[in-house]
């Protein structure tokens, strides 16, 4: 076998139980591990580093960018104006067996090289678990309840990685120095689920687990809410096409079980509920206390940033701004529904605009006529009375901006407008469709000020939104999946699906409210991807541009074609396995991912 230093799987996941090897010592070289585990603080530091595995996402691909800007919800505007951004290359095409576009260029944060950051996750939290069972801690409710959450954190970072290359082997235990790295097999998606899920049950069965932190010298702490999300999240997928292409109802009933199993353990104990604010909800860090404001949020990760946030992904007329960041399509304005019909007999709720009569986006339908009821939606009025979700997450012409030089701010995206959309060629600072992103930042921060918004990688909505189609998949859209998908669009003073649909229909509005209530947190990037649509959303992307009449200050809007990409093929529905992982392990190499 090859010597282990030079396997990148085996350094990532080796840690050698021989005391006199020199690999068996912490960072520092000063201690061994057997050391680290009888003292009981640094056995809370080593859990600690599992911990600090976990990456940084929200704005931090790239420069300022997100993961948005690389799906059908927005362009880049660093795309043309940044040769090194992530969007560029991955538009194009550019994920390769040595080449990962997410990874590869001037990440922010931390963990950008997902592969190997997860498994180091994986490897932290098999060292601990191996070791607590003997570890000096305060006491034996400490050590329960460090086992349950190593053991829900090994589970977060295998979920995401399965997301990302499917099927990975399934270590549970620390290597030995003599373990035979070419003898690992690669199992099954579901094979994997089933450890997570196991993982996850083990846990919330733990008394000492809590459900949920109350207190913030233990923020950032996994609790049994998020091992919920996680199993409910695991199971979903694990359900979807891209990992059931049988469509098998048993993985349906199973997520399905989760998520209403998810939401009594949470939502019907009283401790959490959705925030009452959808728009502030995502400017603010939760509150930790017994009777918290924010009992929506689940987990959150710390992605506070410096001043220079308030002057990105923002709007031209904001002091200092340079860049507009992840500029909202016209895809994603044009899934939201109507709250308000302004037409005589029309009914209030419904889709705006039902998809395209083209390829290139540019000849929408028009939800105003036919066997349904009619939205309302006007050409000439596009952004009236729609879902109040729209407002909290898009700038758009004649919205209005506060607190600019300590007054409002009419947005004026039209030709010749302060905010003006630039075409040929569009520059950085300058939208490229027609809209900015309002969702995450705080229009009262001045220039340079920080920006306190923190990530919210799990929370209540997701787990309801995940029972609503699991539901519909396995028994058609039943009271409990319409009770589900309502709750949501309640919050947001939507009124409630109307009742009737079929199991098609319901399917495609539940994945209309999973894009509009998600935009810009990256379900969208992965829920394509299962659902096995990427072919259908990722071709273009389009915008809005709208000319001002100079007399009668009419407006004229007109779509276009933005951007045109080529990462759409079914083999970008999985990440391939990288090159120096497939010519380690063999059963790698013979099951490499599809198209690869």
């Amino acid at each position: 076998m090859k010597k282990i230093l030079f396997l990148t799987f085996a350094a990532l996941l080796m840690v050698v139980s021989c005391k006199k090897d020199p690999l068996d010592q912490t960072p520092d070289g000063k201690i061994t591990l057997e050391e680290v585990f009888t003292d009981k603080d640094r056995t809370e530091a080593y859990l600690s580093t599992a911990y600090s595995r976990i990456p940084d996402y929200f704005w931090k691909y790239s420069f300022f960018a997100f993961l948005a800007g690389i799906t059908d919800e927005a362009k880049d505007s660093d795309v043309g104006n940044n040769a090194g951004n992530i969007a560029s290359f991955w538009n194009t095409g550019s994920l390769s067996l040595s080449t990962n576009p997410l990874e590869a260029y001037g990440g922010q944060g931390k963990g950008i090289s997902r592969y190997v950051t997860y498994w180091s996750g994986i490897r932290d939290c098999n060292v601990f678990l191996a070791n607590i069972p003997k570890a000096s801690v305060a006491n034996e409710d400490y050590r329960k309840r460090f086992t349950a959450e190593a053991k829900v954190l090994r589970s977060f970072y295998y979920l995401e990685l399965i997301k990302q290359f499917g099927g990975m082997p399934i270590v549970d235990k620390p290597f030995e120095v003599t373990f035979d790295y070419a003898s690992l097999k690669r199992p099954t998606f579901q094979e994997c689920v089933n450890f997570i899920v196991k993982n996850c049950d083990e846990a919330i069965a733990e008394p000492q687990f809590p459900l949920r932190i109350t207190l913030e010298t233990e923020r950032g702490r996994f609790t049994k809410a998020v091992a919920y999300a996680i199993k409910s999240q695991a199971l979903l997928y694990n359900a979807s096409p891209l990992w059931n292409p049988t469509n098998d109802v048993a993985k349906w009933t199973a997520s399905a079980n989760a998520s209403k199993e998810a939401i009594a353990a949470l939502a019907a104990t009283g401790q959490f509920a959705l925030h009452p604010n959808y728009g502030n909800y995502f400017l603010n860090q939760s509150d930790l206390s017994p009777s918290p404001g924010d009992k929506e949020t689940i987990f959150e990760i710390n992605e506070a940033s410096n001043g220079t946030f308030s002057v990105i992904n923002s709007i031209p007329s904001k002091p200092g701004m340079f860049k507009a960041g992840s500029c909202p399509s016209q895809e994603l304005v044009d899934a939201y529904d109507m709250q308000i019909n302004p037409i005589a007999g029309g009914v209030a709720g419904e889709p705006a605009i039902l998809g395209y009569s083209d390829a290139d986006h540019l000849q929408p339908i028009i939800n105003n006529s036919g066997p349904g009821p009619a939205s309302g939606y006007a050409r000439a009025r596009p952004y009236v009375g729609r879902d109040p979700r729209f407002y909290a997450t898009v700038w758009f012409n004649g919205a209005q901006y506060d607190n600019i030089n300590g007054a409002i701010h009419t947005i004026e995206t039209f030709q010749g407008g302060a905010d003006q959309l630039i075409k040929n060629p569009p520059n950085r600072a300058n939208t490229h469709t027609g809209y900015y992103l309002r969702k995450f930042i705080d229009p009262r921060i001045q220039s340079n000020q920080p920006h306190n918004s923190r990530w919210k990688k799990y929370r209540l909505a997701e787990i309801y939104l995940n029972l609503a189609e699991a539901e519909n998949e396995a028994n058609g859209p039943t009271a409990a999946a319409y009770a589900a998908v309502n709750v949501v669009r309640n919050r947001s003073q939507m009124p409630n699906l109307p009742v009737g649909l079929d199991k098609d229909q319901f399917r495609v509005r539940v994945r209309r409210e999973r894009r509009v209530e998600f935009a810009m947190e990256e379900h969208r990037f992965w829920d394509v991807r299962r659902w096995k649509i990427l072919d259908q959303t990722d071709k273009v992307v389009t915008g809005m541009e709208i000319i001002k009449d100079p007399i009668t200050g009419a407006f004229t809007y007109n779509r276009f074609v933005t951007e045109r990409r080529n990462a759409w093929t079914d083999k970008y529905l999985i990440f391939p396995i990288p090159l120096g992982e497939a010519s380690i392990i063999p059963d790698f190499d013979l099951h490499q991912n599809p198209g690869w």
